[in-house]
C-alpha cells in the first residue's frame, strides 16, 4: 500500500480568507501572522480570526484588543 502524496507546505505564510467557523487557504504556506502581536501561528493552532477585518490573532487576548481597537 502506497502512501498519498501530500504536497510540500511553502515555510512562508498562507494568505486565507477567513469565515465564519473556518477558513479557505487562498495560498499555501505553513502559518499566519497574528494581526495584534505579529507572532506566526501555524495553521494547525490557528483559532481566532475577524471575518470582518480579515485578521488573524495568536489567542483571545489579541482578538480582544483588536475589538476594542
Amino acid at each position: 500500500m502506497t502512501t498519498p502524496a501530500v504536497p510540500p507546505v511553502s515555510p512562508s505564510p498562507a494568505t486565507l480568507h477567513y469565515g465564519d467557523g473556518e477558513f479557505a487557504v487562498l495560498r499555501p504556506g505553513a502559518y499566519v501572522i497574528c494581526a495584534v502581536s505579529g507572532l506566526a501561528i501555524p495553521l494547525a493552532a490557528l483559532r481566532y480570526w475577524s471575518v470582518e477585518r480579515q485578521e488573524a490573532y495568536a489567542s483571545p487576548l489579541e482578538f480582544m484588543a483588536a475589538e476594542r481597537g
